[in-house]
């Protein structure tokens, strides 16, 4: 690069974020979790000696450290620390099971694990298959007896060094980390972000969210999914305030949202829901008004009423792990503010138009066509643009088919409004995503299958009051067999994840084709009308 060219290019990297935040708001308050408080001096202090201990256990450029812990200080130090390094992170959603864990540490190719020490019993009984991981760290938020062996973190920090460090990073299209989902497929994938979509999409977030150095943002959604929405290094950017939290609870969220003045929060429609039921039958509401960005799974009208009425300002974005999270929002016009409620809720119920930093979206029929923009014709949701993955980590054939013709395919199905604006109808693929969770209908189906009296099984989405929708099994079994219903409940519960155990189920013959294949659609439709039923 010749001297023009370094005066006027500077490699992106949402790690420039914390570096200029600690340089202009050194005093200012940047992490407040329990009785800790962190400025942003203190904050860039520990995420240098983060980066100077890693160093000294041998982590370098283009090296992957694995992190396992609830919305802790840690994890958010993580976000800057260990790319610093020009290293990858990768934030395990603490929900899976010890053999997905194991899988993605393995496949990441992990060399150090952090973990909170809630964790440790699960890992410790998959330790002995890790065999790329050479240090492990511990951190000590809640005491437990058990802890794996090796350092813990406050410690870990103390013996490091604070010594400023160089950020080494050479090319933005470096891989700042990896988020691993299950997607539609059994084995989870490795989805890659690179510093410019990270910085991009991070901006995205300050300028959609009006996010400012007053601004206090409450962490209600997981930093390990989508890397908190890339809200991790957006509330940085601007020298915000984070709060951490360490688990979902309506009464101390409440006490937070008042005692730290918090401006914006995100989470699933069920998150909101705990929050607005507690809150009424306390007979409370917003103190201020809180911007809460709600994703996940389509909120209903009502949902949208309800956080409102109580004096949230609901921001409706969608988006996919493979597109740090948010990659359209209902952009709101002003002039919709006159319309009844009834119109208000239903607009801003659409997912709307892409990020103001994310640029293309769109429907498309099987030829890559775009619909017709009349709110009724059907194709699936593409994108492109800064803020999709760069791909699957060590997956190339899943990569060419996510991005066939150019664009990311989102599998989800849906029309445009004659202003441009998108909704969401229904999934071409049969995933369920549950309470922000996607849930593998074929990984059920291969578990309950295993069980010696079932002849077929389908799995199916059911809307769900709380999780927006849950997971149900229709098995037929072989004759002459019966079985009560909790005995498959318990199978699952023996070889799945907590979250993608069947909540309904029922025995019966399963409608299919000509061919043989199992209609789905029918099975769904016939839920889902029931439940519209109900509802009306």
């Amino acid at each position: 690069m010749n001297e023009e060219e370094r005066a006027s290019f500077a490699t992106l990297t949402p790690l420039q974020f914390l570096k200029r935040s600690a340089y202009v708001f050194p005093e200012r308050e940047a992490v407040v979790y329990g009785d800790k408080r962190y400025t942003y001096r203190q904050f860039y202090e520990r995420v240098m000696r983060m980066a100077n201990g890693l160093k000294d256990l041998g982590v370098g450029r283009g090296d992957k450290v694995a992190f396992i812990s609830p919305n802790l200080p840690p994890l958010l130090e993580a976000h800057f620390g260990i790319p610093w390094l020009g290293a990858s992170l990768v934030a395990i959603n603490t929900r899976l099971s010890p053999s997905e864990v194991c899988y993605i540490i393995n496949h990441s190719e992990s060399k150090v694990l952090f973990l909170d020490t809630e964790f440790a019993s699960a890992i410790e009984a998959i330790k002995g298959e890790l065999d790329q991981v050479k240090a492990f760290i511990n951190i000590v938020d809640v005491e437990k007896e058990k802890r794996i062996k090796g350092l813990e973190y406050e410690a870990f920090l103390s013996e490091s060094s604070p010594s400023d460090m160089e950020i080494a990073v050479e090319d933005e299209n470096e891989v700042v980390a990896i988020d691993y989902t299950s997607g539609t497929t059994g084995l989870p994938k490795g989805v890659m972000y690179q510093h410019r979509g990270a910085f991009l999409n991070a901006l995205g977030e300050a300028l959609e969210g009006g996010l400012d150095s007053d601004s206090a943002y409450l962490w209600t959604l997981p930093m390990f999914h989508c890397n908190g929405w890339c809200f991790t290094w957006g509330v940085t950017s601007v020298g915000g305030k984070h709060v951490c939290l360490r688990k979902i609870d309506a009464a101390r969220i409440v006490e937070l949202i008042q005692s730290e003045r918090v401006t914006h929060m995100c989470g699933a429609p069920t998150v909101y829901l705990t929050l607005c039921q507690y809150m009424k039958d306390n007979n409370m509401k917003f103190p201020g008004k809180v911007k809460c960005f709600i994703a996940g799974a389509p909120p209903s009208p009502t949902i949208i009423d309800v956080i409102e009425s109580l004096g949230g300002d609901i921001i409706h974005i969608y988006g996919l792990t493979e597109t740090y999270g948010p990659h359209s929002i209902c952009e709101w016009h002003s002039e919709w503010n006159s319309l009844s409620w009834e119109e208000r809720v239903h607009l801003k119920a659409r997912q709307g138009v892409a990020y103001i930093t994310a640029f293309e979206m769109k429907v498309v029929d099987d030829n890559m066509d775009e619909v017709l923009h009349d709110g009724q014709t059907l194709g699936e949701i593409v994108m492109r643009g800064n803020n999709v993955m760069m791909g699957y980590y060590k997956d190339k054939d899943m990569t060419d088919e996510a991005f066939r013709g150019g664009w990311f395919h989102s599998g989800d199905l849906a029309v445009v409004y004659p202003d441009g604006y998108v909704e969401i109808k229904d999934r071409k693929k049969d995933v369920i995503i549950s309470g922000g969770e996607n849930i593998s209908t074929v990984e059920i189906e291969n578990v309950i299958y295993q069980h010696p009296d079932v002849l077929e099984v389908a799995v199916i989405a059911v809307p769900d009051e709380v999780w927006g929708e849950v997971p149900k099994a229709i098995v037929n079994l072989k004759p002459g067999k019966n079985l009560a219903k909790d005995e498959i409940i318990d199978f699952c519960r023996e070889r799945l994840t907590r979250f993608k155990v069947p909540k309904k189920l029922e025995f019966g013959e399963l409608p299919k084709t000509s061919t043989g294949k199992i209609m789905k659609h029918v099975l769904r439709d016939r839920e889902w009308a029931e439940y519209e039923r109900r509802v009306h």
